[in-house]
């Protein structure tokens, strides 16, 4: 069950652009399941397809970087969405209003 749910994860994660981010609640939703945002998280964190399913684009609700990021920590995640055009502020949050990327 948890393999299918990921392999959900990864494939809509992979569906959002450059330049735009997604909240982990709006992952769980579209994979079938509104109240896994956690479990949206920890697949993201063990993300077996690192540069392929890039999991630097998603955030909090509130647009918060991940405190943990797997693959470099806060500053790698902002540096890759600043690399793509995402502003992202000095407390560590992007625009939801402006970047959210609502066609999941």
């Amino acid at each position: 069950m948890a393999g299918s749910f990921f392999e959900k994860v990864y494939e809509i994660v992979k569906s959002v652009p450059e330049g735009r981010v997604v909240s982990y609640g709006r992952i769980a939703r579209a994979a079938g399941n509104p109240r896994a945002s956690r479990a949206v998280g920890y697949a993201l964190h063990v993300n077996p397809y690192p540069g392929i399913v890039p999991c630097h684009r998603v955030v909090n609700r509130e647009g918060r970087l991940a405190p943990a990021f797997a693959f470099g920590g806060t500053d790698a995640q902002r540096k890759m969405l600043e690399g793509e055009g995402v502003v992202v502020d000095s407390n560590g949050y992007v625009d939801m209003a402006r970047y959210e990327y609502r066609e999941l």
